[in-house]
């Protein structure tokens, strides 16, 4: 396996808000945000590449030229004429965000449409990391395809890394989602849920319940992020409660979970302790909450 660091899902326009109450344009999304803080935190041996796919419009080379411009290989980004790029706006009430969402028509929902293309894409990542957002943008049969083909990496030695990241108004029903995601656990080495959503979508009552879920399905490392409260995680069969970080100041939330798992990748692709690469997941996702936006220059201070 190349020393190939591959993030797959959907990078959106972001509408953020600013201290005078307008909003400022950027790019975002999920697994484009773990991508982002993975190639500011991994060293120059390691490429990090996003598999998406955009339009062949002025707002789409734009967000390439962004993601070029940040160090990430947008090789693998597929182009389509019939489509062009989702949009997203953030409101924020004490720090915490909700979001709006125009994406019906965006191209990464067709991401997997070619599974040859897509395999082809994925063969030699040292790690492949995606959530349940990729997930919930595909269609079933493409979602189907996208899982097969993350096998069969798998079983040519791929690391295969998943954030549920459940996601409700993606999905037809509570029932599909959660199948979905429990299918995907199957196909992952390490999992990285955010026990709040786990609790409410899937009724777990404590974080240990939610990390043997997971492990029950085949995935060998769990990760249970808690917001403020201890990250539990479960390795072959050992449990460990690994306090998180106080906080101060809370600005936004946006990219919180998202910047914990790419400090945690990263500290964990270059050998650390797990108790290591939960701090370095922690110490960048709180610097990541003190300021506004999902993409923050914060790395130089973690």
């Amino acid at each position: 396996m190349t020393n190939r660091f591959l993030s797959i899902g959907e990078c959106m326009v972001e509408m953020a808000p600013t201290s005078d109450g307008t909003f400022a344009m950027g790019f975002a999304g999920d697994t484009l945000n773990t991508a982002w803080y993975a190639r500011k935190l991994l060293p120059e041996t390691w490429d990090v590449s996003y598999l998406t796919a955009v339009g062949e419009d002025a707002l789409s080379d734009n967000m390439v030229h962004f993601l070029d411009d940040a160090g990430i290989d947008t090789s693998l980004i597929e182009r389509r004429a019939d489509r062009t790029v989702g949009l997203y706006m953030i409101q924020l009430s004490e720090g915490e965000r909700s979001f709006a969402y125009w994406r019906s028509e965006s191209a990464a929902r067709c991401l997997a449409a070619n599974a040859e293309a897509l395999q082809e894409k994925l063969d030699q990542a040292g790690l492949i990391y995606f959530s349940g957002i990729t997930l919930g943008i595909l269609s079933a049969a493409d979602r189907r395809q996208f899982l097969d083909v993350v096998g069969k990496a798998r079983s040519n030695g791929s690391t295969i890394a998943f954030d549920p990241n459940l996601r409700p108004r993606l999905w037809a029903s509570e029932e599909d989602m959660c199948a979905a995601i429990t299918e995907a656990a199957g196909f992952s080495d390490i999992v990285l849920p955010s026990f709040e959503d786990e609790a409410s979508h899937f009724g777990d009552g404590s974080c240990e319940e939610t990390a043997r879920r997971y492990a029950a399905e085949g995935a060998g490392l769990v990760i249970v992020k808690n917001g403020p409260g201890d990250v539990i995680c479960l390795q072959d069969g050992e449990m460990t409660a690994l306090p998180a970080n106080a906080v101060g100041s809370i600005v936004d939330t946006t990219a919180a979970g998202d910047s914990f798992n790419a400090g945690f990748l990263a500290a964990r692709l270059q050998g650390e302790s797990l108790a290591q690469c939960v701090d370095a997941g922690n110490r960048l996702a709180s610097a990541v909450i003190g300021q506004r936006g999902a993409l923050v220059d914060v790395v130089e201070h973690v």
